[in-house]
């Protein structure tokens, strides 16, 4: 069975709608840095549930990235247990990895990590050119994504003659057009000015509200409070794990 969030003593018990899609069980993640041993994370415990819109916090160093990392297969644990939709990762070969990474989780990153020279519609249809998709399925499920996103008018636009917000958008357009499991988001507004950063939270939740599972991971309450759900991180523990209405 998954474990509760952490809640405080006094807490209710917490248990989220839907099924398991992520459940990490005492999780540590070291490095070593010369002669000193870093600690990450020490032992985290979480389930992530279909639909759910979970904010990870953390101040710096407190290990935010690292889970972050660890939920999308970019990183492998120092011990732990970690299934992704009932299946152990640690078990997974190279290939497998590679095939979640592409078809089950939709990545959204601060600096938008699209190609310079390829279109917004050729962005989107990366995943679906990796997965092996036929060029008139892929340019059509790539379309219905950016339209999903309202750009359904900057399709044959490069990075370089949208906005800042739109470049998020094609980004998020990307992340979705494979139909994933799960949406991780880093710092998803990091890069955008308050008013655009705002407009691309409200796109979030209306992903989230259309059934779509998100993680966005942020330092900032403002970023954090559209989530339905927030885990703090501290020092490489969950020091607090919150559900709201």
């Amino acid at each position: 069975m998954p474990s509760s969030p952490v809640t405080g003593s006094a807490a209710p018990v917490i248990r989220p709608r839907g099924d398991v899609v992520i459940q990490i069980e005492g999780i540590t993640k070291e490095y070593v840095m010369g002669q000193a041993v870093i600690q990450a994370l020490r032992g985290v415990d979480l389930f992530i549930r279909r639909n759910e819109y979970l904010a990870v916090m953390g101040p710096s160093g407190s290990g935010k990235s690292t889970l972050m990392n660890m939920l999308g297969c970019l990183d492998t644990p120092s011990s732990g247990r970690y299934e992704f939709n009932g299946k152990d990762v640690a078990s997974m070969e190279d290939d497998e990895l590679a095939e979640i990474r592409n078809r089950e989780i939709g990545f959204v990153f601060q600096t938008f990590n699209l190609l310079p020279r390829s279109t917004s519609l050729q962005n989107v249809e990366l995943p679906l050119i990796y997965a092996g998709v036929g060029a008139e399925e892929r340019q059509r499920r790539a379309a219905e994504a950016l339209m999903s996103v309202g750009l359904a008018d900057r399709m044959y636009h490069k990075p370089n003659e949208l906005s800042g917000g739109q470049r998020q958008r094609v980004a998020i357009a990307r992340a979705l057009v494979n139909q994933p499991s799960i949406i991780l988001a880093d710092e998803p507004t990091g890069n955008l000015d308050s008013r655009t950063g705002e407009e691309i939270m409200v796109l979030f939740g209306r992903l989230y509200e259309s059934g779509n599972t998100i993680v966005v991971v942020t330092h900032e309450e403002q970023i954090a409070e559209h989530a339905r759900r927030v885990v703090r991180l501290r020092d490489g523990v969950i020091e607090s794990d919150e559900l709201r209405c």
